[in-house]
C-alpha cells in the first residue's frame, strides 16, 4: 500500500489539472457533495456527473437524425480516490445505503484505490435507425416522462448520499467543513428558488450528442467488491 504522502501528492495533482469536460466546472446539483469530499484528508474526487438526459446521434434533433439516434437518461455518477481501504469501505456503505446499488471500488498498480458510486436507474431506447424515425411523437413524450421520473429519484438518492456522508464524514473528524460552507449555502439556496418545472426537460430541450466527461481509467485493478 502506498504512503500517506503519495495520497497526498496525487490529491495536489488532481486539483492543479485543467478540467477538460465539455462543462468545464462541477454540476451545481452536486457541488456539496464533492465539496464536501474534497474537504476531507482521506478523499477526493476524480470525475463526476449529476446525471443528465440525451439524445445522440450525429447531427442535432431527432429529425434530422442521420443514423441510429438513442435516447438517454444517465443516474449520477462520482469517482473517488480514497486514502485507504477502510476509508474506501466507509463510502462504499453510505452509497449503497443511498440506493447507488452498483457502486465498487478498484486498486490499481500502483496503490491507487478509487471508489465509483452509480447506480442502475438508466434508460437508454434506440429512436432511429439509419436515418429512420422508429418510434412516433407519443412514445417520445412517454419516454421524456419516464426520465424525469428517473431524474427526480436521482435528485432524492443525491440528496440521501450528502446527509450520510456528511454524518460519517463529521464523526470521524476528517473534514473542517468551512472551505466550501459559504458557496455551498448559496448553491442550495439558488436550487430552492428554482420552480419545478425548471428541472423537467421537455422534448425541445433534449441537448444532441453530448456526450463527453473525463473518467478516472485504471490501467490495471483489482475489483474488490461491487
Amino acid at each position: 500500500m502506498y504512503h500517506e504522502n503519495a495520497f497526498n501528492q496525487w490529491k495536489r495533482h488532481c486539483f492543479s489539472k485543467v478540467d477538460f469536460s465539455k462543462k468545464g466546472t462541477i454540476d451545481d446539483e452536486i457541488y456539496p457533495v464533492v465539496c464536501l469530499i474534497n474537504d476531507s484528508s482521506n478523499y477526493f474526487t476524480t470525475s463526476s456527473c449529476s446525471g443528465r438526459i440525451i439524445l445522440i446521434d450525429g447531427v442535432l434533433g431527432l429529425q434530422k437524425a442521420s443514423g441510429n439516434a438513442v435516447f438517454k437518461f444517465e443516474p449520477f455518477v462520482l469517482h473517488v480516490q480514497c486514502k485507504d481501504i477502510e476509508s474506501a469501505k466507509l463510502l462504499h456503505s453510505v452509497a449503497v445505503n443511498s440506493g447507488f446499488r452498483n457502486s465498487g471500488m478498484s486498486v490499481g498498480k500502483r496503490g491507487k484505490i478509487i471508489m465509483a458510486v452509480r447506480s442502475t436507474h438508466c434508460l437508454e431506447v434506440p429512436l432511429s435507425h439509419q436515418g429512420e424515425i422508429l418510434v412516433n411523437e407519443n412514445y417520445i413524450h412517454f419516454l421524456v416522462q419516464i426520465a424525469n421520473q428517473k431524474m427526480a429519484e436521482n435528485v432524492t438518492r443525491i440528496k440521501r448520499f450528502y446527509d450520510g456522508l456528511q454524518a460519517v464524514i463529521q464523526a470521524d473528524g476528517s473534514s473542517s467543513m468551512a472551505t466550501c460552507k459559504d458557496k455551498t449555502t448559496k448553491i442550495v439556496q439558488n436550487q430552492h428558488q428554482r420552480k419545478t418545472q425548471d428541472s423537467v426537460i421537455e422534448d425541445s430541450q433534449i441537448p444532441a450528442n453530448k456526450f463527453s466527461d473525463s473518467e478516472d481509467y485504471l490501467e490495471s485493478s483489482l475489483i474488490l467488491f461491487s
